[in-house]
């Protein structure tokens, strides 16, 4: 399985294929034997609405818990020309981490390296828990032949905690850890881990959250049911024997929304900026701590703050041609505060300029997350941050961040896998590589874009749960742990929202409880109808750019700020998200 390899895959593929190198990737998604065995399958596809019935139970978390015979290749693996010996042991559990220690032996003849996976089975409880839950990886070195390494792999609890959405363990809307006995497995596959430990855990509150994004219509979701005790026996004395379906799946009612976004919207509205009028300062003397970002918006007039919520192009003349568009310094009186035009350019393959422009061919995002390889990808996307800065491009859009839900969403080359763990820790190397080189990533599609077939139409229906556990969890590993300081909304819709105008999305999650800065813009003419996310309301929501800019969105921002249904203090929030981003690049013209 190789994917689309870039401009050096065909080379790569050859070097396994005559044995130079041994191979040492690993399956970022769960293959069955037939597409009907997913559990998404029968939900998936649909024109107008998809109903998330599998709720977290996607790939291998369903079939490592209820449907194990169903795979011909499980999650994690991967083929090499030598043969590996795991081992390890739960050298420590605090309060915010399981710490393991692993050793990996070279047993066979030739070089090669290894990925150790650590998963997490968690007690049921009152939840209902997958069977094996993906929490850390590290690979080796090139190991010669008998050769062995050690290595340590910390798994936050934050990685396998449950979400409570409906309040059944006495803490609603918090991450929570349930009382019990949580068994530790190890090895180069999520079929394969062996058993390597056990702790026992009091009931934890990992994180205190508030309901956001929970659905408008009811429904059923898959929850975990005891099947034939008989067939935990061994399992449950710790043993690593075959999983092949421990539990069966009945199907539960899911908590729907008791907030009222209008109250939160109005109870949460950002507070007034002095407006001071033009005092001479530029985004320099920001840069140079004269002056705060608040005291700089202030300056700006009316019609600075509108040209600052839209971009130009695509193809602006005033960066780089061909690319995806310009945003920020777009007008002589902007310049003169000293904001520059930003470029973005579009990825995930690398850069895309159409207008001749030569660039680096990279390899797709599922076969960079086959890598399993942090180090590596952070060094490649360092390079490539190189190329981007020298062609003058501040933010590349992407990494892509959205699930695997299912194997047919048309945009799965560009994602990395069926897990939420390793799609956040591959991107967020990603991200570094790329903050190493002055430049940014916009990560996208913010969030559940996980069918292309009318993705600016079709209404995903998804708990809570799911949300905040799968769909969600990757973007906030990035957000947190690289402080990146761009994001992408989606086109669709989800729980009766568009996402470029969800405030909840935006604001109460990515802003409130991630502690995001940075700036937000919309996707590419992602405005749609007045019942979706028309440009003011993407706004109003916290979107700070609506893109790729056009005059319609300039008249439409500038006729609801003129009708009152925007602030003045919503429109300068906006602005001082984007201000911030700017203030964070490595731009040598402000």
């Amino acid at each position: 399985y190789v994917w689309q390899g870039g401009q050096e895959g065909g080379n790569g593929v050859l070097d396994v294929i005559t044995g130079k190198m041994a191979p040492s990737g690993k399956l970022t998604d769960t293959i069955c034997y037939n597409i009907e065995d997913y559990p998404s399958a029968p939900y998936f596809g649909d024109a107008d609405k998809n109903y998330y019935v599998e709720d977290i139970y996607v790939g291998y978390k369903y079939f490592q818990t209820a449907a194990a015979d169903k795979v011909m290749y499980p999650f994690g693996f991967g083929m090499s020309y030598t043969d590996f010996e795991i081992t390890g042991s739960v050298k420590n559990v605090d309060e915010n981490s399981v710490i393991v220690d692993t050793a990996v032996k070279n047993t066979g003849d030739c070089s090669g390296k290894e990925v150790v996976q650590v998963y997490i089975e968690a007690p049921q409880g009152k939840l209902g828990k997958p069977a094996r839950t993906f929490v850390g990886y590290a690979k080796t070195v090139e190991l010669a032949a008998q050769d062995s390494q050690k290595l340590t792999i910390s798994c936050p609890k934050s990685y396998f905690a449950s979400y409570d959405d409906s309040g059944i363990t006495g803490h609603k809307s918090a991450f929570i850890l349930e009382e019990g006995e949580y068994k530790v497995y190890a090895g180069n596959n999520v079929a394969e881990a062996e058993y390597i430990g056990s702790f026992s855990q009091e009931f934890q509150v990992i994180e205190q959250l508030e309901e956001a994004l929970a659905p408008i219509e009811e429904f059923e979701r898959m929850h975990p049911v005891s099947a034939d005790k008989a067939d935990n026996s061994e399992k449950d004395s710790g043993d690593n024997t075959e999983n092949s379906g421990l539990y069966e799946m009945e199907f539960q009612k899911v908590p729907t929304r008791t907030v009222n976004l209008s109250e939160r919207i109005e109870s949460e509205m950002p507070e007034d900026i002095p407006l001071t009028g033009d005092e001479g300062y530029t985004l320099k003397d920001v840069a140079d701590g004269k002056i705060d970002i608040d005291k700089f918006i202030g300056q700006l007039s009316d019609d600075d703050l509108m040209c600052l919520m839209r971009g130009e192009g695509m193809c602006s003349m005033k960066v780089t041609p061909g690319t995806a568009a310009a945003f920020g310094g777009l007008t002589p009186s902007l310049e003169r505060f000293g904001i520059p035009a930003l470029c973005c350019a579009d990825g995930p393959s690398g850069i895309r300029m159409d207008c001749g422009t030569k660039a680096f061919l990279l390899p797709i995002g599922t076969l960079l997350g086959a890598t399993f390889n942090d180090e590596l990808i952070e060094e490649l996307f360092e390079y490539f941050g190189a190329e981007m800065k020298y062609n003058r491009i501040d933010t590349i859009l992407g990494p892509g961040m959205n699930i695997h839900r299912h194997p047919l969403n048309g945009r799965n080359y560009e994602y990395i896998s069926e897990d939420t763990i390793l799609t956040g820790k591959i991107c967020a190397a990603e991200l570094r590589g790329l903050h190493k080189a002055g430049v940014e990533g916009t990560v996208k599609h913010f969030c559940a874009n996980n069918q292309e077939f009318r993705r600016a139409d079709a209404m995903g229906v998804i708990s809570e749960r799911a949300l905040r556990e799968i769909y969600l969890k990757c973007f906030e590993i990035v957000v947190k742990e690289t402080g990146c300081s761009s994001v992408m909304t989606t086109y669709g819709p989800f729980n009766g929202l568009w996402t470029s105008g969800n405030y909840d999305l935006c604001t109460t999650v990515l802003r409130k409880e991630w502690g995001f800065d940075g700036a937000i813009m919309s996707d590419w003419n992602t405005t749609v109808p007045e019942d979706g996310s028309v440009p003011w309301k993407c706004v109003a929501a916290g979107n700070d750019i609506i893109m790729p800019g056009n005059p319609d969105d300039d008249k439409n921002i500038r006729q609801a700020y003129k009708e009152g249904k925007l602030t003045e203090e919503e429109i300068r929030n906006c602005a001082g998200h984007l201000v911030s981003m700017i203030r964070r690049l490595e731009r040598t013209d402000c």
